[in-house]
């Protein structure tokens, strides 16, 4: 590992239930937010930081029908509360008895590495938005996984700068996915991918990257493992998994150049200036799309992407005595079954 680079600290905690949890993200939070209201987490879940931390730093997953909470740095703690004292999740229709909990935390999982190293979409990754998708339906198939590529690093090279880490060295990212062709996500119309890539940075396992993230879209885990200072690849045994068959669009790495992407916080800054509005949602939507602006350089021909920032509210469902129903349909009418 890198020791120029700050440590960042990340937590990994997987609640075991006495049954398997068929509930998605937004519903777990809703519980969450009603069982522990006085907590440290909910601010964190329910939008009240969404003006502070462009990137989430407590996300909830659902994978494999069980309850997973990442936290990175100021949601580490927490998310530590939380678990330590969540016995039951009550949903009125059925509960889930917690008979365990395992935890994973690090310092070291948030920084640029000299290896590629590889990582799976657990999840799909809803890499295109309505303003990305435009542009990728437009290229040459040719150029399309260079797209992919360029989509990519800029969401690592965000998430470096959202954690403070101002990248000296430029990011490479190879993506490896099962087609070209995007699948549709919902009513958004975001485009997914499922597949597999390589990079220069070290990332948590079962963080998001890409549209959809409260969702629980873009959910990764690194196929390696940290030795001390040393990282070792994972083998895949792949008489158990054909996934790999199923990666046949891919190409050589993409290298990105950092000081070429514009920085998300300082296009924040300029848009909160001129407009003091803020709304608290919970599950609000954050949608990275892109804006071409000029190179300044002369004679340039070059565009240079630059990041904006979407909201985009989910509906909410009150019961007769005025509160939310977190369990209804039409408030999750829009929300991913995985």
């Amino acid at each position: 590992m890198n020791p120029k680079y700050q440590e960042i600290a990340t937590i990994n905690a997987r609640l075991i239930t006495d049954k398997p949890v068929r509930k998605t993200p937004y519903q777990v939070k809703g519980i969450l937010m009603k069982q522990f209201a006085n907590q440290e987490i909910v601010p964190m879940l329910d939008g009240s930081y969404r003006e502070k931390f462009l990137y989430p730093r407590v996300q909830v997953k659902i994978l494999n029908e069980q309850i997973y909470f990442v936290g990175i740095g100021e949601g580490v703690d927490p998310i530590k509360e939380i678990v330590s004292n969540i016995d039951s999740l009550d949903f009125g229709n059925i509960t889930f008895q917690i008979s365990d909990r395992e935890i994973e935390e690090y310092k070291d999982r948030f920084q640029p590495t000299e290896k590629l190293v590889r990582y799976r979409f657990i999840t799909p990754w809803v890499a295109l938005n309505q303003s990305t998708g435009k542009k990728y339906r437009n290229i040459k198939n040719k150029d399309r996984v260079n797209y992919l590529n360029k989509l990519l690093g800029q969401n690592i090279v965000f998430l470096s700068r959202e954690m403070g880490i101002e990248l000296e060295e430029n990011i490479f990212t190879k993506i490896g996915v099962s087609t070209l062709l995007p699948k549709s996500i919902d009513e958004n119309h975001w485009g997914s991918f499922d597949g597999e890539f390589e990079t220069n940075f070290i990332l948590p396992n079962y963080i998001g990257i890409g549209n959809g993230i409260t969702r629980g879209y873009g959910t990764l885990f690194g196929l390696f493992n940290v030795d001390g200072k040393d990282l070792k690849q994972v083998v895949l045994d792949s008489s158990n998994n054909n996934f790999d068959e199923k990666l046949s669009v891919q190409d050589d790495a993409q290298e990105i150049d950092v000081t070429k992407i514009p920085n998300l916080n300082n296009s924040r800054k300029r848009k909160k200036s001129k407009s003091k509005r803020s709304k608290k949602v919970l599950g609000e939507e954050f949608d990275l799309e892109e804006d071409e602006i000029t190179d300044t350089k002369p004679n340039a021909n070059k565009v240079i992407k630059q990041k904006k920032l979407y909201h985009h509210k989910k509906p909410k469902t009150k019961t007769s005595s005025g509160e939310v129903n977190y369990n209804s349909e039409e408030y999750h009418k829009k929300q991913h079954k995985f």
